[in-house]
């Protein structure tokens, strides 16, 4: 083991100083020396006359330091004194000025000290030769920092490499992220799967005919595990794999980017059977004909033809295996997409209530919990949630039991979590008025009271008027995973949302900004049952909505005359809701004032105190069918084959009723 320790470690800093210094010395010395050439006729009358010291006598020319009549003779009165003047002027040889200085002597009686340097003049070579090998060296560096150091998969090693690509080998063996570490997704893996055993054992495909997709797009959310699955493949295939970011072929230079192409696809042919995995293959693959400068040569565009042609041009690749993942396949150029290049799109959605409960085994298999965690409720409780979120929950965990000094992580310390990761921070610090803190209760309570009446509505699981986040209240809800969504839900949903709104005019007689963040829900909820999924009275199976993405432009796909038929129905249908909320919300009062006074009291109340004020809800969650189903492996398709293509809403997460927004007075919640 070496223990040496570096005590210099070279930095540019150093290189930059160095100069600066060398020409600082070198300026002052110049600056104070007083240098003349002269012809040899002069130079013999300045000899003559008494005016020199000494002399030095080099190769091909010969210096003499001058005494202080001669420097005023010479350069006048501008010399000060003390400083050292010299004259030079070229000779044959230092042979032949030695016979002039012997003659001097003989004649004259000149005796000047002379002395013989054999050696080169350095100074005039560094003044002459230095400034070029400066540039060369400035240079040099320059652009191996722009090449990265030497780093990346051949990439770098200076100027003459920045056209090689970037991307990072990794041979057999070197990964060690497996399918088993995959949770859920089960379609892409076998989608995946299948390419890796077509790699392992070819011959049970090609003696049928068949033949190895080129290419396979991995398209899905951010944190759905895109990457990793891509990773499983690389420790599966036991194939040399190759991995790169779509931003690694982009570079300030012109033809940088198609030469890097071009290279990473020679050395995976040399390494064939092997697999290329490029990650965010977006930034290199938008459509052409749509950058942003205005039909200027774009050398993303360059990039792209040439990964075009690489991918299934006129040579073959025979061996060579394409994987990409984006989160926005939309904007992919269609010559991309099509078959040939990417022959399949494995779409990597969000976990379902299934998958999350496989992605919680795999992630708390390192984590010490104990009896009380149940994985099925951690499922339920996370609706919406990506792997990556629930990676989040388990560690936030961890994080909240070990600041508790818990040997253990517990139930408890799993909800905070969820609480914290989809409400924020708690508040308890904010200054809240009495009155402003009744608001929030009556608020919440009616929203609670709505969604245990409503057939529809989302289950409610907790409510909160202690400040989280941006909210001074908070109600969490559990929604019922629906692969199609019939209008009594959306209603039903919206009747919900309006409870707060509802229960602050019926209780307290007024209305406040607390309720900006549910009328912005319901307005856009009430917009898309008109203008996209045909649900309206007036405007019944016309949809508005562009699925491919390009919208329409500078006009819009329907008339004034249209438009105001459709703010028309979108008003309708949240004013029918409203008084639906404010009917049930008075058939229910009794039970209402009590949810708010278990709020004010308690500043949270559970499924349970709901439950006990209204009684069991008459409706069962299909969240447990589904755990059911799933325990004995017989899961319910609940989309017919009629319905081949369903356009929805993406929702995001389920997250609290963040009822707030930046006006003032503080009664939002």
């Amino acid at each position: 083991m070496n223990n040496k320790k570096h005590f210099f470690k070279f930095n540019l800093a150093w290189l930059y100083g160095g100069i600066f210094i060398v020409l600082i010395v070198l300026y002052f010395t110049n600056s104070q020396s007083y240098n003349r050439e002269v012809d040899s006729t002069k130079f013999e009358e300045i000899a003559l006359g008494n005016g020199m010291e000494k002399i030095t006598v080099y190769k091909d020319h010969a210096e003499a330091q001058l005494t202080d009549s001669a420097k005023n003779v010479i350069f006048g009165d501008e010399v000060p004194k003390g400083t050292e003047v010299t004259i030079r002027t070229n000779i044959p040889s230092s042979d032949s000025f030695a016979e002039t200085l012997q003659h001097w002597k003989n004649v004259y009686g000149i005796n000047i000290p002379v002395t013989y340097d054999k050696s080169s003049d350095f100074g005039a070579i560094f003044w002459s030769v230095g400034p070029f090998i400066l540039l060369i060296v400035f240079w040099f560096l320059i652009m191996r920092n722009m090449s990265g150091h030497g780093g990346g998969g051949g990439g770098g090693g200076g100027v003459f490499n920045v056209g090689k690509s970037t991307a990072k080998l990794y041979e057999k063996g070197n990964t060690r992220v497996t399918f088993d570490d995959v949770a859920g997704l089960s379609e892409a893996k076998q989608e995946v799967e299948e390419i890796v055993e077509f790699l392992k054992n070819p011959g049970k495909y090609t003696e049928l005919g068949g033949k190895i997709p080129k290419g396979a797009l991995l398209v899905g959310p951010p944190g759905t595990g895109k990457t990793l699955l891509a990773k499983a493949v690389a420790g599966e295939a036991n194939v040399p794999f190759f991995s790169l970011s779509g931003s690694d072929f982009v570079e300030m230079f012109v033809g940088v980017g198609a030469s890097r192409v071009r290279d990473l696809f020679r050395q995976a042919k040399e390494k064939a059977p092997c697999i290329i995995f490029i990650d965010e293959i977006d930034a290199v693959g938008r459509a052409r004909g749509k950058s942003p400068n205005m039909g200027a040569n774009d050398e993303r565009e360059n990039t792209l033809n040439q990964l075009l042609t690489e991918m299934d041009g006129f040579g073959t690749n025979s061996g060579v295996i394409i994987l990409a993942a984006t989160n926005r396949a939309d904007i992919l150029d269609k010559a991309l997409l099509r078959a040939g290049r990417f022959d399949r799109q494995i779409y990597v959605e969000l976990p379902d209530l299934n998958d999350r409960k496989e992605i919680f085994d795999v992630h708390l298999r390192n984590v010490k919990i104990d009896a009380s965690v149940d994985r099925d409720l951690l499922a339920r409780q996370t609706p919406g949630f990506s792997g990556a979120d629930i990676a989040n929950v388990c560690n936030e965990a961890a994080l909240i039991a070990a600041r508790k000094n818990k040997k253990t992580v517990e139930k408890q310390d799993f909800m905070d979590a969820v609480d914290r990761i989809i409400g924020g921070l708690e508040k308890r610090s904010k200054i809240t008025t009495d009155e402003e803190k009744r608001s929030i209760a009556i608020h919440e309570a009616g929203h609670a009271s709505l969604s245990w009446h409503l057939q529809y509505a989302n289950p409610l699981v907790k409510v909160t008027i202690v400040p989280r986040g941006k909210a001074l209240g908070a109600a969490w809800y559990l929604p019922e995973e629906r692969q199609i969504t019939p209008r009594e839900a959306m209603l039903d949903e919206m009747c919900a949302t309006l409870g707060g709104r509802a229960a602050e005019e019926i209780f307290i007689g007024r209305i406040s900004t607390g309720a900006a963040n549910d009328l912005e829900r319901v307005t856009k909820q009430a917009y898309a049952m008109v203008v996209y999924f045909g649900m309206s009275d007036r405007l019944p199976n016309l949809s508005y909505y562009d699925s491919t993405g390009q919208e329409y432009g500078f006009t819009k796909p329907y008339s004034e005359t249209t438009a105001k038929i459709i703010d028309e129905e979108v008003s309708r249908i949240v004013t029918e809701q409203y008084e639906r909320a404010k009917r049930i919300l008075k058939e229910h009062a009794d039970g209402h004032a009590q949810l708010t006074e278990v709020l004010l009291t308690n500043e949270v109340i559970y499924t349970e105190d709901v439950e006990k004020i209204f009684g069991k809800r008459p409706w069962k969650s299909r969240s447990e069918e589904i755990l059911r189903d799933n325990e004995s492996n017989k899961e319910e398709s609940i989309v017919d084959d009629s319905f081949t293509t369903t356009t929805t809403i993406e929702l995001k997460p389920e997250v609290p009723d963040n009822d707030d927004n930046d006006e003032e007075p503080k009664t939002k919640e």
